[in-house]
């Protein structure tokens, strides 16, 4: 793939992000979406074979730019094991109540619609969220290890339980537009990791 069509191709999916994020991924029409990426119209099926092959390139490039993200919390090397956990969902507050729509977790937002539209885009979100679970896990591990979380009987059970806690949670915060159940997700989240 040429550098100009590769750039073209990450421009509609910067803007189909943005777009997604707001309207959710149905609610982006193909026209609008080509008019604010500044690509002309029919020149879509030059990127992408189709809609959803479209809706599974934005979906893995949230997860690929989610991964690299994850350096500042649960990858941080400067922070314990105790303290990378804690950081990443206090990281998660910031984003799910800042005021960009587009640093919003795009699980949350779509999960329900994609699940009704593809199973490819199913497919993608759900490794995406496997792989969360996973970094979450190993990061239990690692903090059980070291000596900075308490013991558990099943660090890959809690890590899923507290990820899908935090699901629910941003999703009433979103229809409460309170705070309060992220903060609530947060006093949980601090008691089931405790200190040794």
């Amino acid at each position: 793939m040429s550098t100009q069509r590769k750039d073209t191709r990450k421009q509609i999916l910067a803007v189909g992000r943005r777009l997604t994020a707001e309207r959710g991924f149905v609610g982006v029409g193909l026209s609008d979406l080509l008019k604010k990426a500044g690509v002309p119209k029919g020149s879509f099926y030059h990127y992408f074979a189709s809609k959803e092959d479209y809706g599974c390139a934005l979906l893995e490039s949230f997860a690929d730019d989610y991964r690299q993200g994850l350096a500042d919390t649960l990858n941080n090397p400067s922070l314990n094991a105790h303290d990378r956990f804690l950081a990443y969902f206090q990281g998660w507050i910031r984003k799910q109540t800042g005021q960009n729509p587009e640093d919003r977790c795009l699980v949350v937002k779509l999960a329900a619609e994609v699940s009704d539209l593809s199973d490819s885009m199913s497919g993608v979100l759900q490794n995406a969220v496997d792989g969360i679970v996973e970094a979450l896990t190993q990061t239990l591990r690692d903090g059980i290890a070291e000596g900075s979380v308490a013991r558990l009987e099943d660090p890959a059970l809690t890590a899923r339980a507290i990820y899908h806690q935090w699901l629910g949670a941003s999703l009433v915060a979103g229809l409460s537009g309170s705070v309060e159940p992220l903060e609530s997700a947060m006093k949980s989240t601090a008691s089931a990791i405790r200190p040794m």
